[in-house]
């Protein structure tokens, strides 16, 4: 008999005690700054629908004569929108020896497999919702379905370098995807540009989320005026974390899960994480002297008005 394909077995492992610390230093990161801050809904299907509107646009002619009898005016429908669920999983196999031994640094192998890939579980979520170019993706027998992301659902507000394209949009919902076009620098300029299109267009934007290196760049945003800052003495302060724009208080968040030539511009209220099955373990058949575990989450992006937000797409990388 042979060991199933990929398993981990003793030969494997590092950290069978030896003369090894009971500390494991794990440097991998874990905050996971756009899914962590979504709120989260209920899916009750593999396809979710919800609905959005917008308000008639404001007028300055609205006077009525007294006492008219008043003709019914025109209302606009709410837009149906959609997406479909997508599964996010992990699978590990370890032999009964390996969970057995006596290993530096955790309780068992079993236990610490989980926790493992219980954190990568949630950094994959994160990137498919920060860089993942797909449309909502029905999926069939033999083909995986998928959760359009901020990259194809922001189609309103978009400064993109020159050849860049949105993604298409039939009735509010992508319908294509995103080109990328030739990258620029990433100005003040273009962070004003999409901040003001967000307010004029519905939204109260709260949160700039870029990667690191354009962290950096806007850590070297002059402003308007002077900064003032309360900090102790000899203390350097070379970071923005709040960006006081015309249009109200951003918070900016790096992320180091999403593409570095994308800077997203949102309103959080206007985005969510609909899920059908939430984060869970289960042990899968058992087939030899093994145990064989299957991590997984089902859910997808909910956008309830994408034009309350923005992207500054093909910014340069370093």
């Amino acid at each position: 008999m042979a060991q199933p394909g990929n398993t981990f077995d003793t030969y494997d492992m590092k950290g069978i005690r030896e003369q090894l610390s009971d500390i494991i230093y794990n440097i991998s990161p874990t905050d996971t700054p756009m899914f962590s801050s979504m709120g989260k809904g209920k899916a009750s299907n593999t396809q979710y629908k919800w609905l959005t509107d917008s308000l008639a646009a404001a007028s300055a002619s609205n006077h009525q004569v007294e006492g008219d009898d008043y003709s019914a005016q025109a209302q606009s429908a709410s837009q149906e929108l959609h997406n479909y669920t997508q599964i996010y999983a992990k699978n590990f196999i370890i032999t009964g020896t390996d969970d057995a031994v006596d290993a530096a640094g955790r309780s068992t192998q079993l236990a610490y497999s989980l926790a493992k890939n219980s954190k990568e579980l949630k950094r994959d979520v994160e990137a498919g919702i920060t860089q993942a170019n797909v449309i909502p993706t029905v999926g069939a027998s033999n083909a995986a379905r998928k959760t359009a992301g901020l990259r194809t659902w922001l189609n309103t507000n978009n400064s993109m370098g020159a050849g860049g394209a949105k993604a298409a949009h039939t009735n509010g919902v992508p319908t294509g995807v995103r080109t990328d076009g030739t990258q620029r620098a990433f100005s003040e300029s273009l962070l004003k540009q999409i901040i003001r299109e967000c307010f004029v267009a519905g939204g109260n934007p709260d949160t700039i989320m870029v990667g690191p290196f354009n962290k950096q760049a806007i850590s070297g945003f002059t402003g308007g005026s002077t900064a003032f800052r309360n900090v102790p003495a000899k203390t350097i302060v070379a970071t923005v974390d709040v960006y006081q724009s015309d249009f109200g208080t951003l918070t900016v968040k790096p992320n180091r899960f999403q593409r570095d030539r994308d800077a997203f511009v949102l309103d959080s209220e206007y985005w969510g994480f609909n899920v059908l099955r939430p984060f869970q373990n289960s042990q899968l058949a058992k087939t030899g002297d093994n145990t064989h575990m299957l991590l997984l989450m089902e859910g997808g992006v909910v956008s309830r008005n994408e034009a309350s937000s923005g992207i500054i797409a093909d910014l340069t990388t370093s």
